[in-house]
């Protein structure tokens, strides 16, 4: 027997484990990318938070995270629980084969492609950025409905339903577009995220876990 060839069988077999490895994830990438692509129908909303026509939901991501909150003297007298810098952090998945698969992360942080005449605070803005290509969208709340108040907004006493609006766009380091040219965000089926009931010290801070679903809508082609 030639001793030889078994660290060359070692060797095949582990690039063959590497190759099927690869090639396993690059079917789920090209899934989660292909159905990224797929027409996405939101529901039904108020006009209030309703995207202007013209716009179109094409990506939907369902999101576990948290909302952040500071206690801070009360105008009235006292302390009350207030939203914390930085807004709700969360990470978007969509369903693959039964899986949850990260698509989105949420986050805060400075606007680095601001539209024309926005200013960019220094606390950042609300920031979505692809985990598949790392294209990013940062958009501000335009309007709100409150929880329990309709169907797409179920979960009475959860945090407020959002349309947001696109303030700043930016491609992938390699050109990735998911992100780049959306124009408006809803927050919808909010479950969780408000403020804390109990009282609190000045500068007492707290995560509250919250779930919701974010539609990703561009212009219409």
């Amino acid at each position: 027997m030639n001793c030889t060839t078994i660290p060359q069988a070692k060797k095949i077999a582990r690039v063959r484990s590497l190759f099927a490895a690869a090639l396993v994830l690059a079917c789920a990438f090209g899934t989660v990318t292909h159905a990224a692509a797929q027409k996405v129908v939101a529901p039904t909303t108020p006009d209030t938070i309703t995207p202007p026509v013209g716009n179109t939901a094409f990506l939907v991501g369902h999101a576990k995270g948290s909302q952040g909150y500071v206690c801070l003297p009360a105008p009235t007298g006292g302390t009350s629980w207030t939203i914390n810098n930085p807004r709700p952090e969360a990470t978007l998945f969509t369903d693959v084969f039964g899986l949850d698969y990260q698509i989105i992360t949420h986050f805060a942080s400075i606007n680095e492609n601001p539209k024309q005449g926005v200013a960019v605070p220094l606390s950042g803005n609300a920031t979505w950025q692809s985990s598949l290509d790392s294209s990013r969208v940062w958009a501000t709340a335009s309007a709100h409905i409150d929880a329990g108040t309709d169907a797409s907004c179920p979960h009475d006493g959860s945090i407020q339903c959002l349309l947001l609006q696109s303030v700043g766009n930016l491609k992938g380091p390699t050109g990735g577009r998911l992100l780049a040219n959306v124009s408006f965000i809803q927050r919808l089926n909010t479950n969780g995220g408000s403020a804390p009931i109990s009282a609190c010290s000045v500068g007492q801070t707290q995560l509250v876990p919250y779930t919701a679903d974010y539609y990703f809508f561009h212009e219409s082609k």
